[in-house]
């Protein structure tokens, strides 16, 4: 077994009975994944509705819709075979070597965020993080192990950087350790650590420029309609509120991922506040469609 298999080996443990189908989501996972699918939906219209009275053509506004329907395809089959603990280990494993690999692409303005797929290009951590965040929620890892993980996605999002991205996933991955049964002083140490990696995004230089299709998108919107910009804030705060409905009493751990999962996709959208972060959904880009769904798609999955 790699070291890696080993590190991780605890993921997972716990969940009882392996079986050789694997069983389909029950009917209150799959209507809260469609409640979610829904949302989504409904928010990505709204920003591509404002890009097409904004006169863009369909090469742009297209873009978002399109990868809302390869999202919900890829969702599809995770519901269908996910919630194992090798799948766990897999998304984990796939998120750090990806994100290792924007280094080995050519940066826009000395920022590394982004894996070229012939035309298409994906930032990594709104693919990924999402999934990563259920996958650590919902694995049996002790501690420190838990942290070191945490820690090494940490400082590849500081380095990328990525204020928004680091900001998001190590608040809600602190939250995931203070609810882990652990000594007080892991705690505070893994939340300070936390803290200081936030910090170290924030303090790396971005200089990238921001696109009006993406950061500033609820300025084109409110330049349109106010009524419009207003209704596309409201669809993405419903949208990062839905993973609440899948928080049962009785799976802690379930019910961890999915509070993890409100508050990034809660980070995320109050990014563009303080800086020219990236709108998601309703802004142009196409990963976070992608990676809301695949997220919400792995919360959803029956668990095996």
């Amino acid at each position: 077994m790699s070291s890696f298999d080993s590190l991780l080996g605890a993921a997972g443990a716990g969940y009882p009975g392996q079986m050789n189908r694997a069983p389909q989501p029950a009917s209150q996972d799959l209507r809260t994944f469609g409640a979610f699918a829904l949302a989504s939906a409904g928010t990505i219209a709204l920003g591509s509705a404002g890009l097409v009275l904004d006169g863009a053509g369909p090469g742009t506004w297209l873009r978002n819709p399109a990868a809302w329907f390869v999202g919900l395809a890829l969702a599809a089959a995770v519901m269908a075979n996910g919630g194992s603990a090798s799948v766990s280990r897999g998304v984990i494993a796939l998120a750090i070597a990806a994100l290792a690999a924007t280094f080995l692409a050519p940066p826009q303005a000395g920022v590394h965020r982004w894996i070229d797929a012939g035309p298409l290009r994906g930032n990594v951590a709104a693919l990924l993080l999402p999934s990563v965040l259920v996958a650590l929620a919902t694995s049996r890892l002790p501690a420190p192990p838990f942290m070191g993980l945490t820690a090494v996605i940490g400082l590849l999002l500081a380095a990328q950087p990525d204020a928004s991205q680091a900001s998001a996933f190590l608040t809600a991955a602190s939250l995931l350790l203070i609810r882990r049964p652990c000594s007080s002083g892991l705690k505070v140490a893994g939340t300070l650590g936390a803290a200081a990696l936030v910090a170290a995004a924030w303090l790396r230089p971005d200089r990238l420029q921001p696109v009006p299709e993406a950061e500033g998108i609820f300025g084109v919107l409110a330049g349109i309609s106010s009524v419009l910009a207003a209704a596309a804030a409201i669809a993405l705060a419903v949208t990062s509120l839905v993973p609440l409905r899948a928080a049962p009493r009785t799976d802690r751990s379930r019910g961890d991922a999915a509070l993890a999962l409100t508050l990034y996709f809660g980070v995320v959208g109050l990014m563009p506040l303080l800086g020219a972060f990236p709108v998601p959904l309703v802004g142009l880009g196409m990963s976070f469609p992608v990676g809301y769904l695949l997220g919400m798609a792995l919360l959803c999955a029956r668990r095996r």
